[in-house]
Parts: C-alpha cells; sequence; structure tokens
C-alpha cells in the first residue's frame, strides 16, 4: 500500500458526558485553540449518560468559528436518513460549512430496539446503509429535477422535496471494518472512519485493497477516498513506553508509517485530556505534517485531489489541472465535481468554466490570479454572481470566485467601523450590523456580494438619507494584477482607492472594504400598487412626488406592460430612513396622489427585512438587453418616452430608482462614480430578441439621459464608458489603468483601455 497524497488533518474524539455537558463543549474549544482541525463526538443514544450528539454537535458549532464538527459515528438506525439530510443542511449552513457526515450502519442492537429502531442482521444493516446514502445525497442535489424517490427495503422516500443544498460538499464517512462495508465505503463514501483498537496494523493493507477495488468498480479513482483513523490509548509522556505512548517525537515516527505506507491522513485523538490534546496540536501535528511534506516531496507523491473518470474527461486540456496551487487545490470545483452545478452559473448568465478556485483570503486571491494568467483562458471574478450582465462567470475558463471571503466585522462600535469581506452578500451584512443598530446603504436585494456594490456604487433604499455605499468606504485591500495586496485609502494608494470607488472591476481584486456605517435601526416601509393605464401621466406624477419628498424618503418604482385585458401595474417600495412613524406618514402620504391605488401597506421594519434574501445557487436564467440611464427630474418628454416603451412592449421590466440626497452630497470628482446632480436611476430590461426595438424606445430618450449605471446595462463599447465615466473621470481612469493593470488582465467587466494602450 502506499500514500494517497490527502493533506493531513487532525482532531478530537470527545466524550460527550451529560454529567459535565460544559466540559464536553470546552473541550472542543481547546481543540480549535490547539490548531486542530476537527472535533468528533461518538453517538449513542440510547446510553442515558450521554447527550444528545446531534444537539451537541449544533451547540459546539454555534461557538467555534473555525474547526469541522462531526459525529462519529452518527447512529443511522435511530435517525433516518431524511433528517439526516436535512439536519445535515442546516448545521452545515448555519456553520458556514464545517459540518461532517460520520455516519455507522448500527450495533447495540438491543439498545436501537429498546428506543424502538429496527433491530437488522450485519447484512441489513449494509443495505439500509446503502440506501441511506443515496437518499441523503439526493436530498441535497438542489439541481436535479422533481423529488426524491426510493422505494428500498428499510428506506423509502416518495417525492420528497429536495433541499437545502449545504454551504459545502459535506464529506460522508463510514466507520466500516468488515468486507461488505469497506465494498460500500469505496462505492459511494468520502471517508473511511475506523478505530485502531478495532482495527489491527496487519489488517490495514487488505482493507484498503477492498475499499480500492469497490472504488475502481464504481468508477471512481480510489484517492476519493479519504482514510482516516481514531487513536485511541494514546498518551505524551517523557519517555516512550508503546505505541502512541511517548514523546511528540515518538508520536511522528509512529504515524508516519500509518501516512506513507497505508494512506491515512486524518487523525482523531480519542483523548478527554486537556494537555494530551494541546500538545496533539502544538507537538505532533506540525511534526508530522513536516515529516510527510519531506518525504512525499522526496517520492514524488501525487497530491492532488482524486477525481473520477467520468470527471477528468470533462477537463480543459488549456488548463493545467495539476499546477493549481496547493492551497487552493482542497476546495476548486471542476466540470464532474458534485459541487459545479452550485458555482458554474451567475445570476443571469450560463456558465460552463473549466475551473473555479475558491480563495479564504487575500494571499490566497493572488495565488489564484497568477494560476489563472498562466493558463490562456478567460479569468473571470464572482463575489456575489449577481450582476445582470454576467461578468461572473464564462466558458472554459477560470473563475475566481470569493464567497468563502465573506467576514462582516463591527471593529469599532462606538464609531460605527466596520470590515466587510468582498465575498459576503448584503442581507448578511445587513443583519450582522442590525445587531448594532447600524446599516450600509446597498441595493434592493440581499443576495449581491459586497464586492460588486463596493465597487460601482450601490443605490439603495438608504441613499437619499445616507449616500450611496461606496460613499461609507473610508478603506479597501486589493489584490492587484502584478499579485500586490494593496491597502487603498485617502492616505495610501489615493488614486487606486478613487478609481476603485465606481470603476473597481478594471483595476484588481478586491478582497475586502472598511467602512463607516449609518446609525439606522427600524425603517418605514411602505408599498404602493397602482393602476398605472395611464402611464405617461403616472410617471410625470411620480417625478414630481419623488422630487418634493424628504430626503429621508427613497423611493423605487417598478412597472412592465399590460397583460391581457389588464393594464399595466405600477408597484413601489418606498422606504423612510428613521423609526418616526408620524414624520414618516407625512412623508409617504403624497405617493397615494400618484395614480389610482390598488393595494398600499406600511409598517416598522428593521432594515435587514426590507431586502429580499436568497443563498440559493444562481441557476443561469439568461443575460437580457438591459439598458441604464440616469436622469435630472422626469419632464413630460421624458414621461411620454417611457410610457411609450411600456406600451409598445419593448421592455417587460422597467425601474426607476430615485437618487439625490445624500447622494449628490458628495463632490462629482470625489469618486470614480461622477453623478452626483441626477435624481433617478432608470433601467429597463428586454429579450435579447427584442432588443433592438428597445434601443429604438430608448434612443428617444436623447438628451434627457445624462449619464448611467454601470451595473445595470449589458451594452459595451466606448459610448457606454462615456456615458458611466464622463470627463474628466475617464481620462483621469485610464491613467490609473495605465499604472495598475497595463496589460489589460481586467478586461471582462466593462473594460477601460489604459492610457496609451
Amino acid at each position: 500500500m502506499s500514500d494517497y497524497g490527502h493533506p493531513l488533518r487532525f482532531g478530537t474524539f470527545i466524550t460527550p458526558t451529560a454529567g459535565d455537558p460544559e466540559r464536553a463543549v470546552a473541550l472542543a474549544e481547546l481543540t480549535e485553540a490547539a490548531g486542530l482541525d476537527l472535533a468528533t463526538y461518538q453517538d449513542h443514544p440510547y446510553n442515558p449518560g450521554f447527550l444528545d450528539t446531534w444537539t451537541l454537535l449544533t451547540w459546539v458549532a454555534a461557538r467555534t468559528s473555525r474547526i469541522s464538527v462531526s459525529g462519529n459515528v452518527l447512529n443511522l438506525p435511530l435517525r433516518g436518513p431524511a433528517m439526516i439530510a436535512r439536519q445535515a443542511a442546516s448545521l452545515d449552513l448555519l456553520s458556514n460549512g464545517r459540518f461532517e457526515l460520520g455516519l455507522g450502519a448500527g450495533a447495540f442492537w438491543d439498545g436501537i430496539a429498546a428506543m424502538g429502531g429496527p433491530r437488522l442482521t450485519p447484512g441489513q444493516s449494509v443495505d439500509a446503509l446503502s440506501e441511506a446514502l443515496d437518499i441523503i445525497r439526493a436530498v441535497w442535489d438542489t439541481d436535479a429535477r422533481g423529488g426524491v424517490r426510493l422505494d428500498g427495503v428499510h428506506h423509502a422516500v416518495s417525492g420528497m422535496k429536495r433541499g437545502p443544498a449545504p454551504a459545502h460538499d459535506i464529506s460522508i464517512d463510514l466507520g466500516a471494518y468488515k468486507p461488505r462495508m469497506l465494498r460500500l465505503t469505496g462505492a459511494k463514501a468520502d471517508g473511511w472512519l475506523p478505530s485502531l483498537g478495532y482495527l489491527d496494523v496487519a489488517d490495514m493493507p487488505a482493507a484498503n485493497r477492498v475499499i480500492d477495488e469497490a472504488a475502481r468498480e464504481a468508477g471512481r479513482d480510489p484517492r476519493q477516498v479519504r482514510r482516516m483513523l481514531n487513536l485511541t490509548g494514546g498518551a505524551l509522556l517523557p519517555a516512550g513506553r508503546g505505541f502512541l505512548q511517548g514523546p511528540a517525537e515518538q508520536w511522528v515516527d509512529d504515524l508516519l508509517p500509518l501516512v506513507l505506507e497505508h494512506g491515512f491522513s486524518t487523525f482523531v485523538l480519542a483523548a478527554d485530556d486537556p494537555r494530551t490534546i494541546q500538545g496533539f496540536g502544538a507537538e505532533v501535528a506540525p511534526a508530522l505534517r513536516e515529516a510527510v511534506e519531506k518525504e512525499r516531496a522526496s517520492a514524488g507523491t501525487d497530491t492532488g485531489p482524486g477525481r473520477p473518470a467520468a470527471a477528468l474527461a470533462a477537463r480543459r486540456p488549456d488548463i493545467d489541472y495539476d499546477a493549481v496551487p496547493e492551497n487552493l487545490r482542497d476546495r476548486a470545483v471542476e466540470p464532474g465535481d458534485r459541487s459545479y452545478t452550485r458555482f458554474r452559473h451567475g445570476y443571469m448568465q450560463n456558465g460552463r468554466p473549466g475551473l473555479v478556485l475558491r480563495p479564504e483570503n487575500a494571499e490566497q486571491v493572488a495565488e489564484a490570479l497568477g494560476y489563472a494568467l498562466d493558463q490562456d483562458v478567460p479569468l473571470n471574478v464572482r463575489s456575489g454572481g449577481h450582476g445582470i450582465s454576467g461578468r461572473s462567470t464564462n466558458d472554459g475558463g477560470v473563475v475566481v470566485d470569493l464567497s468563502r471571503m465573506n467576514r462582516v466585522e463591527v471593529t469599532d462600535p462606538a464609531a460605527r467601523r466596520v470590515r466587510l469581506g468582498a465575498g459576503a452578500r448584503w442581507g448578511e451584512v445587513a443583519t450582522v450590523l442590525n445587531r448594532h443598530g447600524l446599516a450600509v446603504s446597498s441595493g434592493d436585494y440581499g443576495g449581491v456580494g459586497v464586492g460588486g456594490i463596493a465597487t460601482t456604487g450601490g443605490i439603495g433604499y438608504l441613499g437619499r438619507a445616507h449616500g450611496l455605499a461606496i460613499d461609507h468606504v473610508t478603506a479597501m485591500e486589493v489584490v492587484t494584477a502584478d499579485g500586490r495586496v494593496l491597502r487603498a485609502a485617502a492616505d495610501e494608494n489615493p488614486d487606486l482607492f478613487w478609481a476603485v470607488r465606481g470603476a473597481g472591476a478594471n483595476f484588481g481584486v478586491l478582497t475586502s472594504v472598511e467602512a463607516v456605517a449609518a446609525p439606522v435601526g427600524d425603517v418605514v416601509v411602505a408599498q404602493f400598487a397602482y393602476d398605472a393605464t395611464n402611464a405617461a401621466a403616472f410617471l410625470r406624477t411620480w417625478g414630481e412626488i419623488t422630487e418634493a419628498a424628504p430626503r429621508e424618503v427613497t423611493a423605487f418604482l417598478l412597472t412592465g406592460p399590460g397583460r391581457g385585458d389588464s393594464g399595466p401595474v405600477a408597484r413601489a417600495t418606498v422606504v423612510y430612513a428613521g423609526d418616526d412613524t408620524d414624520a414618516a406618514v407625512t412623508a409617504l402620504e403624497p405617493f397615494l396622489k400618484a395614480g389610482p391605488v390598488l393595494d398600499q401597506s406600511a409598517q416598522l421594519a428593521p432594515y435587514p427585512a426590507i431586502l429580499p434574501h436568497d443563498d440559493a445557487p444562481h441557476r443561469g436564467a439568461g443575460v437580457p438587453a438591459s439598458r441604464s440611464g440616469l436622469v435630472t427630474g422626469i419632464s413630460e418628454d421624458t414621461a411620454r418616452t417611457l410610457a411609450g416603451m411600456l406600451a409598445s412592449g419593448a421592455t417587460y421590466f422597467m425601474q426607476l430608482r430615485q437618487v439625490g440626497g445624500a447622494v449628490n452630497d458628495v463632490p462629482a470628482d470625489a469618486t470614480a462614480y461622477a453623478h452626483r446632480h441626477q435624481t433617478q436611476s432608470v433601467a429597463a430590461l428586454a429579450s435579447p430578441r427584442t432588443a433592438a426595438r428597445l434601443d429604438e424606445h430608448w434612443a428617444g430618450l436623447g438628451d434627457a439621459i445624462d449619464g448611467m449605471y454601470l451595473s445595470f446595462d449589458t451594452r459595451t463599447g466606448p459610448e457606454v464608458l462615456s456615458l458611466a465615466f464622463p470627463e474628466p473621470t475617464l481620462s483621469r481612469l485610464r491613467r490609473i489603468k495605465a499604472e495598475y493593470d497595463p496589460h489589460r488582465v481586467f478586461d471582462q467587466n466593462f473594460p477601460i483601455e489604459p492610457a496609451g494602450g
């Protein structure tokens, strides 16, 4: 047998004693503090001396921030696969991808039967586990159509709805010793998790052969099965007394052959002694990693992830998959991977990238960028993937996905200072900041990524009261085309700081922002539905009402053409940025006069509640033809042109977002977003096949269009850039582009030509 090349991981196997529940939790916290990777607990539900393992795992996940948690192993007969699938996905989502599913076929059948569980023979228990694996995987597969159906001998589901999808590909690890269980492990599992007390070293080669043969028969690479081992009976002692009974250097000598000769790469220490756990993390783990790395380098061991034949066949010939940096390999996603559908599409664009890299810090972003530039394929960067123009994915190229960089921190509550990861979504940002009575104005949808809004503008429901999202930013961390990690602020790389706030996609990969949030608690949100049959008059009146509204009010209007015998209906969301309900009523009453009111409501709500938030994977709905423009007031001519566009059916979606107020308090040259005198942002969407008709009507707006908001337009070319960046803004951007990205590395998202290029 030989080394499978998996990265080493280390964890603990903690006794879930009910008599001292805090100790069971504290040892997991110590596991994290000691630098270990995994905390696990045995699962014997029939033992009243133990805490319920699932409840304990949930509690521990909430008390820790980095380590993974798992049952070692969960008792399938008393838990059932359908509920396990839902519970596992839920805990994985709540812990941000830190759950692993250790499963056992069952043992101690008297105790299981006493609790109402089935009494199975060994063969039946393996068959039941195999059926359970199929159900669990199917529940997590939210991209498949229809419900989950399996009419098994031991488990059956008939049309169970799929989901939720976990935050990451949950590893299913099986405790297995006998041939049938070993074959099931090779065919369907992600990990093999025996205990050293029940598995002799002499039996390891034969067990690995059974797993490997079963994996190959199932069309899998045997390296897809991680070999894990519970270490029992170990003690860190000053002098050696036997296997795993001695100082740290002896432990390394004892464990090294298990890695190099028997393929084990995850070692889980069964110990409740704090000193042993600390020593395992501080002395044994780093020394063993160093020894293994040295041996692997000498032997030329393949440390890439195992891939099934079908996945290898889906690889793109112009991407060097073997050269993916080691820090990025573990979470890289390729065609053929289970999680590929979760990362391939954008909100609008269907994508077929050859590789998705998922860095978790700026240094890894630099590594990902350097690797991607060595491949002769397109490069795209994704924060939230919500962009209308679909610039966050590609066909056949590399996508750098920032979703793991999603931390939201309030660094100084008194000064209202916050730090936001570029991969966080604004729904998460709003929720965390709201706990401190704070908010940063964003768009109108919680699923939009921080990186997208923080590099373009951020026209949101708090805009007129508190400005654009970029107006709150005080500093940024950016990875530039040459791999530098730079801090950009007013006093540090000031040109870059100016440029990224409005044209950021052209200058590097934004990894985080520092900002000063606004004091915002509850807001008053009103919803209106209007009969917009007389669209020109309605739009003209709407413009007058919004122009006269106090700056605490920001109003968004959405409308489209009528359907069938029904005329067009306009729907408005109007937010009063404060909790003074009397003042809000006074400010909102004029909106009842915009047109015939079909429905209305108003309520006091926390700011996060008004941002729809959907974390489901994007499915690529299809990139529309989208047009964007900024206007200063809605004149009669503008109202008639927009009404004609609606009546013609040239657009199926038209939105007016109110700007002005605090947005216009900022000087036009303060940021690369230079539009500081307009009062409305207008966007219209159409099917690509009717784009020409949309453009005819759009052209009728003429000189009323005074700039544009880049995120809402799918056009490209010099005329788009000149609208988005009026002079002298564009010339300054070209000069800065020549300094930071002269070779146009970042050319996928409304590219700016470098000066002299």
